[in-house]
């Protein structure tokens, strides 16, 4: 059968938590990544460890849009929708393209089923007329794949949990792929279990021939994109924050400390960096937040890079210590995995509503430098510079991700080790008759830091805590001109960093125009393709986002002032927006969404489209 070739498609796979969504997407992301398409992810899951079968609460999604072409986002809507359920089918219908292809189990649209997911009356929605404006291919997944393993020796809870496979191996054979990757990724994954490897390798290969065999439709071609020449794999966004963190150590000579307490979608965070401790990455797993940074602290001032993160509850949690590591002014690199909140919030959605906290979020004047990542990929670049900044400047560093974009995937090229810029850590020396010169643990350089002083070595002892500190000498101090002293020198030493970071860039379109597009965090994909299609159009609008949130880069006003208007899009009620207007009195117009859902290409275009000046 010849194939249909595409630039382009969306994939959204459903069904519920126990039906292996998540790998299933996984596994095809992976695939699609080594064949050398782009792609853009975006797993979309329940909070609950086990949600309600077969309700729409229960429902687990998994987007991929991979192409030949590159990619900003994981689309707005999908071409093909696969459902396990009719929860599925009900919760995801909305984001189907018109004349878009549903591939649905029609073992989940059983009276149960339908009566869970709310469908009046029991109606099936595959056997009415519903569904008369898309592609519709019906495959009973639970009876072919208990078929397939009728002589397996396997009772009927492990047949059925290989069905997942059936369906990834329906549509490798939909996109022309390779199973390969997958059937290495099997004997890896139950490598004790030979019975469960040869299952769910049989269940994958049926699925693949039932595509041949049926011929329901033509098969799709989807040719690599033209990347930059150069290795690549597929890595989500906190996968590559712990690649970022090994990096930034082993090119400042550091051991890497990491101590933290488990939460959502920070968690995977740990399991990467512990994946590495034969290299020397040591990882802590605390009993609460407060023991996890303070642990870290401890590991700072004893010469290690002391590394800790989170999501906003657990940064809460950890504000006063936060506020002890800025007084020690030691090195210590704070990662903040937003979530929907507040409180307990929404643990598995994103938001990207922690900027003030990050800021703010602290007792007394506690102003410390904020990074954030824009995609999966710039994870790792951003947290390597949140990293140089805090050993550089003697200084906590918060890095921003959010859901989004840690569980995200897209192409990462490799970087080399020489492409890295050096961190260098500036030691106190030890007192000998060579060096005479008597220790001040904080006396200044020219970025206003203090040297790193290691305990344990001669003349280096000082004073510690989080008391006020004299100038220079760090004895406690409650002298009220010292103080106010100590409170304007931090302040202006955070302020300092930014003549060590780059001038603000414009990402896309001119210098000048009608309409700046300025973002933060993971909405980058989304403005990107929206001002990229809107220039296409010829209109005058640019887009430009922003790394480094505190301090911002020193010539942002004048980018601001070279605009009519400035658009800010946010996954919050309107944070950056306040801090835009406070410093550089500019009128920053908002664009909010607070759904625990990113922003759509359209919604942003269609916002853009309405403040544009006549």
């Amino acid at each position: 059968m010849n194939s249909n070739i595409k630039e382009e498609v969306t994939i959204l796979f459903a069904g519920d938590s126990g039906d292996g969504i998540q790998l299933t997407g996984s596994q095809f992301t992976n695939t699609a990544a080594l064949l050398g398409n782009d792609i853009s992810t975006f797993p979309n899951f329940p909070a609950e460890i086990r949600a309600p079968q077969g309700t729409l609460a229960g429902v687990s999604g998994f987007q991929l849009h991979f192409g030949s072409i590159e990619l900003f986002t994981p689309g707005d809507s999908c071409d093909v929708l696969v459902v396990m359920n009719a929860a599925a089918l009900k919760a995801n219908l909305k984001q189907l393209k018109k004349g878009g292809t549903i591939i649905a189990n029609t073992d989940g649209f059983d009276s149960k089923n339908l009566r869970l997911a709310n469908y009046p009356d029991g109606i099936n929605p595959l056997e009415n007329e519903s569904l008369d404006n898309f592609k519709v291919t019906l495959i009973d997944l639970t009876k072919l794949t208990r078929e397939c393993l009728k002589d397996s020796g396997l009772g009927t809870k492990d047949m059925d949990r290989s069905k997942n496979m059936f369906i990834l191996g329906y549509i490798y054979w939909l996109y022309n792929r390779n199973l390969d990757n997958t059937i290495d990724f099997l004997k890896a994954k139950f490598k004790k279990r030979q019975d469960l490897i040869d299952a769910n390798i049989k269940v994958l290969q049926a699925g693949f021939n039932f595509g041949e065999t049926c011929e329901s439709t033509a098969t799709i071609e989807v040719k690599p994109a033209k990347l930059e020449k150069g290795t690549y794999r597929s890595i989500m966004g906190n996968q590559a924050t712990a690649l970022g963190l090994i990096a930034a150590a082993q090119k400042s000579g550091l051991t890497l400390f990491y101590g933290t307490y488990p939460i959502t979608p920070a968690s995977d965070i740990l399991h990467e960096l512990s994946k590495y401790k034969n290299h020397g990455v040591k990882t802590f797993q605390a009993e609460d937040e407060i023991a996890a940074i303070c642990a870290s602290i401890g590991a700072s001032f004893g010469g290690s890079l002391g590394v800790t993160a989170s999501s906003g509850p657990g940064i809460a949690l950890k504000g006063e210590a936060i506020g002890l590591a800025f007084m020690l002014e030691l090195p210590l690199v704070i990662v903040n995995v937003q979530r929907g909140g507040p409180s307990t919030g929404l643990p598995t959605k994103t938001e990207q509503a922690d900027l003030m906290q990050a800021l703010y979020g602290r007792n007394g004047e506690a102003s410390i430098p904020v990074i954030a990542a824009s995609t999966p990929t710039d994870c790792f670049d951003a947290v390597f510079e949140a990293t140089r900044i805090a050993v550089e400047h003697m200084t906590p560093v918060i890095f921003l991700s959010d859901g989004f974009i840690a569980n995200g995937a897209e192409p990462w090229k490799f970087p080399k080790s020489s492409d890295l810029k050096e961190i260098k850590p500036v030691f106190a020396k030890e007192y000998t008759s060579e060096n005479k010169e008597k220790f001040l643990p904080y006396k200044r350089d020219e970025k206003l830091s203090r040297k790193w002083a290691i305990p344990g070595i001669k003349g280096l002892e000082h004073r510690i805590g989080g008391i006020e500190k004299e100038h220079e000498t760090g004895n406690i101090s409650y002298d009220p001109d010292n103080h106010e002293f100590m409170v304007k020198l931090r302040a202006e030493k955070t302020q300092k960093v930014a003549d060590y970071i780059p001038l603000q860039a414009i990402d896309s379109g001119k210098d000048k125009g009608k309409v700046l597009v300025l973002g933060w965090g993971s909405p980058y994909g989304a403005i990107k393709t929206a001002v990229k299609s809107l220039i296409s159009e010829g209109y005058e609008v640019s887009h430009a986002h922003l790394r480094y949130l505190n301090p911002f880069p020193k010539n942002l006003g004048e980018i601001l002032n070279n605009f009519d208007k400035v658009l800010i899009p946010e996954i919050n009620d309107g944070q950056l927006v306040i801090l835009i207007r406070s410093k550089y009195l500019k009128d920053a117009i908002r664009l909010n969404k607070i759904k625990g859902l990113p922003f759509t290409v359209d919604e942003i275009k269609s916002k853009i489209i309405e403040i544009y000046p006549n």
